[in-house]
């Protein structure tokens, strides 16, 4: 793009034309910029770039490509960054409890920073699993002109002929309490389980939304498919630098990419791959940035209709270098509208339609990693939706792996009040095979923060009881579960949810096939225990930034979100 755009109308006007803004322009000249730079609009390139994390260590790198980009297509890029929490690390203590609500802290720091410097534009950079529909929800908020990309996945370690990840590293920690696993093999395997930058390699949270990005049309495809590590994906960023210029040259917004039919096609792409139960919680919460109606329901319903055909961990062979190796997401995309199972006419971050980029595509499923669509894994997608009388608003389950049989599971609850309280159970094997146990006041009020369960999952499966157990919560499950393990049991126990009133010993139904999560009570017994309910656990945050996202958030139904969203906006940030 070489046409100089008409600054007039931007938000950057306000800090850069006229006579008023001498002040404004001198701290620009003061960092280097020329009166040109100055002229051009100003592209925000936010990054989630920190020290925390494998995950976001190339960020910065990745960075100054997409600013080299910015400027060859005459704007002028202005770098800045968010935090991150990482899950890898906040897992299996109270740190998990900062994870989700640090999604909303860096949809909001982001927004702030727009809206204080008057950026015209956007590209996002983030590698953690929160960071990433945090940016996205962001972008949709604002309603710039905005482009997404994926920082990539780490690389897998290999460990006697075959590759491993975190996953395996969670799951080994099962393997050594059970005695399977000598403490001098599990060291040798921490060692090498992560042997670069990158985002967590399985199909896991963050690669999950990594495709997101690409099916849901604000990221460029194939952009989230190479690993970190490779400074090849430089390109990407300079091909993003430009194509954010292009699209605020057309005024092509995000909430022009970000559709009702853009959020179906990124649900069934969660499926296709098997992919993590969060997708039904950050898929709602972008959709309210639009102002969409978009529930965990709906994120389920379009599951359930949806093939599971791409073979990735954690329930399949491969991970996302090897999905990159067989074409990535655009394949998988290309499969699903072979079955009539796309929206094409959904814009994307190019200015091209979804339709117009898949046409572009030469390469087919491999059979390997990616199955054809008419000979899928499985004719249910990999995520599928619960609902009964022990979640009236839902709960999700992936299945991904699992087989007919192991698709229906009935046994006595165990209750736990907390996750320290299952972990120590599962640590000292004081459960039985068929139990169901439940962990409670988890939800994002009780928890708050609604934390991950891998640490206890990840011990059931090293312990060889990871199909031999069912587990339920109103908290989450990393993307990295596998097993009978459902999340997002709603209403939450903090408000008073059926959750909160099963008892010990309770028989408790999971049926995926069918979609429903049930308890053997009466309506009339549940409602005699709901008189005698002692109300919502009391937490020990009652302050800080835990406290306040508990008194905010809303169901995990609507994506576990803060504010009221597009509906109730009275301006949109590129028209002030």
């Amino acid at each position: 793009m070489t046409k100089r755009i008409d600054k007039s109308k931007l938000p950057s006007r306000y800090v850069t034309e006229g006579p008023a803004r001498a002040p404004h322009r001198s701290y620009f000249y003061a960092m280097g910029l020329s009166e040109d730079e100055i002229n051009q609009p100003f592209v925000g390139v936010a990054t989630c770039w920190n020290e925390a994390a494998p995950c976001n260590i190339s960020l910065s790198r990745q960075a100054q490509a997409v600013k080299m980009g910015v400027k060859e297509a005459k704007g002028t890029p202005r770098e800045f960054t968010t935090i991150t929490v990482t899950d890898g690390i906040a897992m299996g203590h109270e740190g998990m409890r900062s994870s989700l609500v640090s999604r909303e802290a860096i949809a909001d720091s982001v927004e702030l920073t727009m809206r204080g410097h008057a950026y015209d534009a956007i590209v996002g950079l983030a590698g953690c699993d929160k960071s990433l529909p945090g940016m996205m929800m962001v972008m949709v908020r604002l309603n710039t002109p905005s482009v997404f990309i994926y920082g990539g996945s780490i690389l897998p370690g290999r460990y006697k002929g075959r590759d491993i990840t975190v996953q395996d590293m969670f799951e080994a920690v099962g393997e050594h309490q059970a005695g399977k696993l000598s403490e001098a093999e599990l060291k040798v395997m921490e060692a090498i389980a992560c042997p670069s930058s990158g985002a967590c390699g399985g199909q896991f949270t963050a690669n999950t939304m990594a495709c997101v990005s690409e099916a849901i049309g604000l990221a460029l495809l194939n952009s989230s498919g190479m690993p970190a590590p490779y400074e090849s994906r430089d390109q990407y960023g300079v091909a993003s630098g430009h194509a954010v210029m292009n699209l605020l040259e057309k005024n092509i917004r995000a909430r022009d990419i970000v559709t009702r039919e853009a959020l179906i096609n990124a649900a069934r792409v969660v499926a296709a791959t098997g992919g993590s139960t969060n997708a039904g919680l950050h898929l709602p919460a972008i959709a309210h940035e639009a102002g969409i109606d978009f529930t965990l329901g709906d994120v389920c319903d379009i599951f359930r209709e949806t093939p599971y055909f791409v073979d990735l961990k954690p329930a399949g062979q491969y991970v996302a270098k090897d999905l990159y190796e067989s074409g990535g997401v655009p394949v998988v995309m290309k499969e699903l509208r072979r079955a009539g199972l796309m929206h094409e006419d959904c814009m994307t971050a190019s200015g091209f339609s979804m339709g117009e980029e898949l046409d572009k595509i030469a390469r087919e499923a491999d059979g390997r990693v990616i199955y054809p669509i008419d000979t899928p894994l499985s004719k249910t997608g990999g995520v599928v939706g619960l609902k009964g009388n022990l979640a009236p608003e839902g709960a999700i389950v992936k299945v991904a792996g699992m087989t007919d049989e192991q698709m229906v599971f009935t046994g006595p609850a165990r209750i736990f009040e907390c996750e320290e309280d299952a972990f120590e159970a599962v640590q000292n094997r004081s459960y039985k095979e068929g139990d169901v146990l439940v962990i409670r006041n988890e939800g994002p009020v009780g928890g708050p923060g609604m934390r991950e369960m891998l640490a206890t999952t990840a011990a059931l499966s090293g312990q060889g009881m990871g199909k031999k157990v069912a587990l339920i919560t109103d908290g989450r499950f990393s993307g990295a579960t596998r097993g009978f393990c459902v999340g997002h049991v709603g209403p939450e126990a903090a408000s008073g949810g059926p959750i909160a009133l099963i008892r010990e010993g309770d028989k408790i139904t999971l049926d995926a096939i069918k979609g429903e999560i049930t308890v053997d009570l009466s309506d009339e017994e549940m409602a005699t225990r709901k008189l005698g309910w002692n109300g919502p656990r009391e937490t020990m945050y009652a302050s800080g930034a835990l406290w306040k996202y508990a008194e905010q958030v809303g169901p995990t139904i609507m994506g576990a979100v803060t504010h009221p969203g597009a509906k109730k906006e009275k301006h949109v940030y590129m028209d002030i």
